[in-house]
Order: structure tokens, then sequence, then C-alpha cells
């Protein structure tokens, strides 16, 4: 069983008591950058047992009457039809999810921004779409010379060409799809217009991560590291914060190096800056709510080694440099771990020797039992394994067959001879489908389908990359997935 960790009451009560208080600071006006995710947070979850993936949006519907949303999109990344790695849709596909999502829990979304518009097509094909469905746009261009032109940036030729967003609450949560979106300069511009008309206002951050009041080698911190490994960030102590308060704070590399900048920004527009280092922009109360810090450094240690894995699936599809993996394995130095405290990766190899390579994966259990399974004439070893599973809680016998060939054949003929696919086993998701269709006449299958659940939080290894749609339904699921970075096929296109 995974130990809790962190109070995620705690930190709700806290964290939206300190926002109030930031908000009173600068005169009833917050525009509130928010870094990560607003929505699913699992690593957050994984890092911190206890934490609750939607517990960013359960802290804003406490404010709900003061809150509005703007989401920021880059053009460029419309343009290039950027992908969420973790849900696998377009950045201006996901404006439109978070938009229905945070409506259906009752935030009242205020508008969208596209950032750094420089007339892309694309762009303005989603800003009419986006009008056509009654959601107000607004368009900021890039700025010559930011961010270092601080005079160009600060005037009519700079923030002053951007639109301003009209807003009518208090608390402006600003947030994206991804990093590099435009948040802190759509904030930013808005101080600006701000100031102009007479109103005050003022900026905060919120991440998660890394958390300031942790020391900089905490396990926490370092996942954060090897989260952001694409980003090359680093965790480091806070110059300006030593400085200013004889007190370490931790902060990342990026708002370090861009906080002059930024501070002279803050002058520029105001005249003088409320803030005295990179840290005091933050409003991050998660430190304050860990309960356990040995449980929590236990799961981000075992979150660096997924990461590890995740990397070197990547390098190997392309996604990322060979750097990138030097760079978890001194992360994992530095933690003083190795892939050796994950079980289910000896499992998995180990059951793939006995099958002469044959791909085979591994799955721990709650109460640490590892269950495996393995390619046959049916089904692909993803779904021997959840299978496997699930028999394995119900208590059942492993020749038990819970989905019947009967049942299975069908559903290979329709791959093979109607889809024109080559493949004939079952992936995970065809295999839950013929699970809950056998349900419904048997009851060991009805009783292994209501043990899936059970499967959430629990740990993966496979000895190969595996296909798109099985590393998705085991995302679904909740199941932690790593995978050695190896093709089943030497095919050069992989699905």
């Amino acid at each position: 069983m995974i130990r809790t960790g962190f109070s995620n009451e705690k930190y709700i009560s806290m964290q939206s008591e300190h926002i109030e208080n930031r908000i009173a600071q600068f005169g009833g006006k917050l525009y509130l950058e928010f870094g990560g995710k607003l929505f699913d947070d699992y690593h957050a979850s994984r890092v911190l047992p206890g934490f609750k993936p939607d517990s960013k949006v359960q802290m804003l519907l406490k404010m709900k009457d003061q809150a509005e949303i703007v989401i920021v999109i880059n053009a460029g990344d419309i343009e290039n039809s950027k992908i969420r790695g973790d849900i696998g849709i377009s950045y201006d596909a996901d404006v439109l999810r978070l938009i229905d999502a945070f409506r259906e829990i009752g935030l009242y979304v205020g508008s969208v921004v596209i950032s750094q518009f420089n007339g892309q097509k694309s762009a303005v094909n989603f800003k009419n779409r986006l009008e056509q469905l009654n959601m107000p746009v607004f368009i900021h261009y890039p700025i010559e010379g930011y961010p270092h032109n601080v005079s160009h940036i600060v005037s009519p030729d700079g923030y002053g060409k951007n639109d301003y967003i009209v807003t009518t609450r208090p608390l402006v949560v600003v947030t994206a799809p991804g990093p590099g979106s435009g948040k802190m300069a759509t904030c930013l511009s808005q101080l600006y217009h701000d100031s102009i008309r007479g109103i005050k206002s003022g900026y905060a951050k919120f991440e998660t991560f890394p958390i300031w009041n942790l020391p900089v080698k905490h396990p926490v911190n370092l996942a954060y590291e090897a989260a952001t490994v694409d980003l090359n960030d680093i965790v480091m102590i806070d110059p300006f914060h030593l400085e200013a308060y004889g007190r370490s704070a931790v902060n990342y590399s990026r708002d370090v190096e861009n906080f002059p900048v930024l501070n002279a920004i803050f002058e520029r527009i105001s005249g003088t800056s409320p803030y005295h280092s990179p840290t005091d922009m933050g409003v991050n109360m998660a430190g304050y709510c860990i309960v356990d810090d040995e449980a929590c450094q236990k799961a981000s240690n075992d979150e660096i080694i997924r990461r590890y894995f995740k990397t070197m699936c990547d390098v190997k599809a392309g996604k990322l440099k060979p750097a990138c993996v030097s760079k978890l394995e001194s992360l994992m130095s530095q933690a003083s771990i190795s892939v050796d405290e994950r079980p289910v990766v000896k499992a998995a190899l180990d059951r793939s020797e006995t099958l002469e390579g044959q791909p085979a994966v591994a799955l721990e259990l709650p109460d640490g039992t590892i269950v495996t399974g393995k390619n046959s004439a049916l089904l692909g070893a993803a779904s021997a394994v959840l299978l496997n599973a699930v028999k394995k809680l119900a208590g059942f016998p492993k020749i038990l067959k819970m989905i019947q060939p009967e049942v299975i054949e069908p559903i290979q003929k329709l791959k093979l001879d109607v889809l024109g696919n080559h493949n004939p086993r079952l992936h995970s998701n065809e295999t839950l489908i013929a699970l809950a269709m056998s349900a419904a006449l048997d009851l060991n299958a009805a009783r292994a389908f209501e043990l899936l659940n059970e499967l959430r939080g629990c740990e993966a290894h496979a000895t190969i990359i595996l296909p798109q749609v099985d590393e998705d339904i085991f995302r679904k699921l909740g199941i932690n997935l790593t995978c050695e970075p190896k093709y089943y096929t030497k095919k050069l296109y992989h699905k």
C-alpha cells in the first residue's frame, strides 16, 4: 500500500487563503499565471501521495465567484499542430477541451488569447472557429527585442499593440495547454494596459514545482528536474531571495535568469517592483502540506526511475536528444537510486528471458505480488497481464478463461478481414471490450471487470515499447507503466 505523504485538505484551504491575500495586496485585481496542469496533475499525485490530480481545480472552486479563466495558446503551436505528449491531442484541440472541462465544473472561462500572432493561417482559422462558438478571442503580437529591450516592450509599440483582455473578476487565472504558450507575457501585457487605464492590479505565479521550501536535492525537486528534462530546468538556490532576506529558497534556473528583466518591466510599468526575488512571485503552499516526508521521498525516487525509462523511449523514438538520458542518469546518481528498486523491471526481463526474448509485461499488485503476461495467439502481452492481474485479485485459478475464444475470434476476424490489420492479437482496449461483453453473461468475468479499478496506482514494466493504444489504456486505468527502449519489430514506422 502507498503511504499518504500529503494533506490534500490542508493544501486546498491554505492555497485558496494565500491567493485571496495576494489579491488584496494588489488592490483587488490579480493576474495569476498557472504553470503546469490545472486538470489531471498526475505528476504531483505521484510524487506527493495524497495530492489529488484535481486539487488545484478544487481550490479554484472555493473561489469560483471571484475567478475567471483566460486560456493562452501560441499561434506557432497552432500552425505546427503541436501535440500534448500526455494525452496525445493538439494544443488547439486541448483549448476546446479545457473550455468544456472548466465550464462543466462551474468555472467561468472569459476568453482565449492567441499569442505571438504573425498572420498564421491556422491561427486565423482557429480564431474564427472560437468566435463562431461565441468565445471572445484576443490577439497578442511578437515584440521586437523581447525580453531584454524593456523600454520598447513597455511602450505603445510593445505591449501597447496587444489587445486589452476584458476581464470582470478580481482573480484572472491565466493558463495554457502547455509550456511556451505566453502566459507570463499575457499577464504583464495586462498590467501595462491596466496602468494606462488607472486600474490597480498585480501579478503572481502558481507553480507547484520546484517546492521552494524544500532542499534543492530533495527527491521531490529532483523529480521535477526529471519531468522537465526537455526544458533543461535546473533547481537551484534563489540568490535574490537569499540576498534580500538572508534565507534560502529554491527556484528553477529560468525564473532566476529572467528575474532581473522581469523586475525591470515591473518598475517600468508601475514605478516600483512589488517583488525582491522570483520566489516572492510564487503563491505555492504545497511544501507546508507534506505530512510524511519519507513517503514523499520514496514516491519521488520511484518517479525519477519511471522518467528515466520514459526518456530512453523518447530518445529511441527521436523525440528527445541522447543528452537527456545522461541528465536522468545524473539525477538518479544524486538520489542514490537505480532501476533495481523497481521490482517489475527484473520480473519482466526474467519472464522475457524464459520466453527466449519474446515480449513480456510485469505488473505489481497492491500487496506486492507480481503477475506477468506474454504474447499468445489471441492476446498481446499487455492484454494478458491485465487479465492475469484481475484474476489474481479475484482469487481465480490462472487456467480460468474469463473471455472465451469464440468471443475473441470474431474480433480478430474484424481486425484482419475487414479493417486490414496484420496483427491478430487483441490490444488492451479490444480485450477490455471483450471482457465487458463477457461480463454480461459470465459471473467470473463480471467479478474481474469490477476489479479493474483496483489496478489504479499499480506499477508495470514492458520489455518492449508498447503500441500507443496499450499505453493509453494503462494510463487511463491509472497504472504507472514503463518500457524498455526497444521495439518488437525492426520496422521503421511504429504506431
